[in-house]
């Protein structure tokens, strides 16, 4: 039942990027560029940020 339910959650997800492909033409590719960019500046900025906290919690407190 797990794969079934899996199976259409993915048939829904090509649905709705094929209805936005429809709906937005040219102008597709950049919002897709844009909520890309978006999303690895996030991921970036976190993983410095853990990468940056990771450091200061290995020295010793004075």
């Amino acid at each position: 039942m797990k794969a079934f339910l899996q199976f259409i959650f993915w048939i829904f997800v090509a649905f709705v990027a094929l209805f936005l492909a429809i709906v937005l033409g040219e102008r597709g590719a950049w919002y897709l560029a844009w909520v890309l960019g978006t999303v690895m500046i996030i991921l970036i900025a976190v993983a410095g940020t853990v990468m940056l906290d990771a450091r200061y919690e290995d020295e010793p407190l004075e």
